[in-house]
């Protein structure tokens, strides 16, 4: 049986791509930050915490635990943000780049050969179109999880396991964060992350469903 690990599976769209995975067969490891989901194997992460990442990579180390595919979902936004403010900024790239960055490489040892790594960014991160100013910390951070995704795709560790690195955008989708006027229920995006996981597409590049979209 495939495994899928899953951060943030607790609520959102990570709760409705947990429930896909284990509908398609997989077995599904997943993280909230209370450690507790309606799920079985739900561990806790706080990705803003280095030992909270280090304790949660130590236990699956130490039950052998090995990984098809690993989908960094979770992340946070600050409400109300305008300009740029220093603070929340070193807050949410503690959690949505510098943890995702430090869970990913600490679990490396443990994904499979033809592994898929899934980082989720957002059309918000988009470098080539006009979106507006709003929540300037959570876009820099979805920028720079794509330049992860271009840099890990290519290392020659990864290159060798035949091991494929996508960013995924999930869209404007209603959950906590996107809130109730938003295009798209969490079960849409979480449909097409699962086909994204199982499609082969090429590695390195930025997804919307199955379609590359401009970076």
């Amino acid at each position: 049986m495939k495994i899928a690990f899953i951060t943030g599976g607790s609520r959102g769209i990570g709760k409705a791509i947990v429930k896909k995975f284990l509908e398609k067969g997989y077995k599904v490891i997943t993280t909230s930050t209370s450690g507790k989901s309606t799920y079985q194997d739900t561990y806790k992460l706080d990705l803003a915490d280095p030992t909270s990442i280090e304790a949660l990579a130590n236990d699956l180390k130490q039950q052998s635990v090995k990984i098809d595919v690993l989908i960094n979902n979770a992340s946070i936004a600050v409400e109300g943000e305008d300009m740029v403010d220093v603070g929340s900024l070193r807050k949410t790239l503690e959690v949505n780049l510098i943890g995702i960055i430090d869970l990913t490489q600490r679990l490396l040892s443990l994904v499979n050969t033809d592994c898929v790594i899934i980082n989720f960014s957002s059309q918000m991160a988009s470098l080539c179109k006009d979106l507006g100013y709003d929540y300037p910390s959570y876009r820099i951070s979805k920028t720079a999880i794509n330049m992860y995704t271009r840099c890990l795709s290519d290392h020659p560790e990864i290159k060798s396991k035949n091991i494929k690195v996508y960013s995924f955008d999930p869209g404007w989708v209603k959950t906590d964060m996107g809130g109730p006027g938003a295009e798209r229920e969490p079960e849409e995006p979480a449909q097409e992350l699962l086909d994204l996981a199982e499609s082969g597409n090429e590695t390195g590049l930025f997804y919307k469903g199955l379609k590359v979209r401009d970076w």
